[in-house]
């Protein structure tokens, strides 16, 4: 058996779902404009140069999850996937799948971006392992804070490992392991994996993928 990771912001998609979320809640009026927007920007910024205090972004992130009812967050969601995710979806990005799963590869999406807003992109895609950072509930709403260990930089090896363990495998249950992403951030998982792919890189990924002879492709 073989093991197919991938990213999901601005690698299956030619966007950063994070991002997009909120700005789509500002658009909603959900969010104020004024006190969201600059520091929206400001944290994709720092994400793209590798400077993200995660847990900073995360209580920036979450808090509105939890002003609003999980009834009405499920109906803006629901707006959301159709208005600014499915236009984003990358046109290679359903055929690299699509190779994956023919071999039977086990297929898992892992991203940053809390599950909330990337478990529906990931039915979309057809894969039905998502491991993604978690936003605590309670009672069935969201309380606004992470729950366990984010999904970011080594937090994708430590999260992938965890769910490896619970599902009785190893990094030694597969002959081949890929890892497909954009960014910087994602370079302690992409060490970690027999055959490390850069998709649309960012300048520091696409300089290491070049200085380490890893393949460099392109879904858009």
């Amino acid at each position: 058996m073989n093991l197919a990771l991938f990213d999901l912001d601005n690698t299956l998609i030619a966007g950063d779902s994070d991002f997009q979320w909120a700005q789509f809640l500002i658009e909603k009026k959900a969010l104020d404009r004024e006190l969201h927007e600059a520091k929206n920007i400001e944290f994709y910024e720092q994400y793209k140069a590798g400077t993200l205090d995660i847990h900073e972004f995360l209580d920036f992130q979450l808090k509105p999850l939890a002003r609003h009812s999980r009834a009405q967050l499920e109906v803006w969601r629901s707006e959301f996937m159709c208005k600014k995710i499915m236009p984003l979806i990358a046109p290679g990005t359903r055929q690299l799948i699509e190779r994956h799963m023919l071999d039977n590869d086990l297929c898992i999406i892992i991203t940053a971006t809390n599950s909330f807003v990337t478990a529906p992109i990931a039915q979309a895609l057809g894969i039905s392992h998502l491991i993604a950072t978690e936003p605590e509930e309670k009672d069935g709403e969201f309380t606004g804070r992470v729950s366990g260990i984010p999904s970011f930089r080594e937090g994708k090896v430590e999260r992938l490992e965890e769910w490896l363990d619970v599902h009785n495998l190893t990094w030694l249950s597969f002959l081949r392991s890929w890892f497909y992403s954009d960014s910087l951030n994602d370079l302690p998982l992409l060490c970690k994996v027999t055959h490390p792919v850069a998709v649309d890189p960012d300048p520091t990924l696409k300089r290491h993928a070049e200085s380490n002879d890893w393949p460099i492709i392109s879904l858009r």
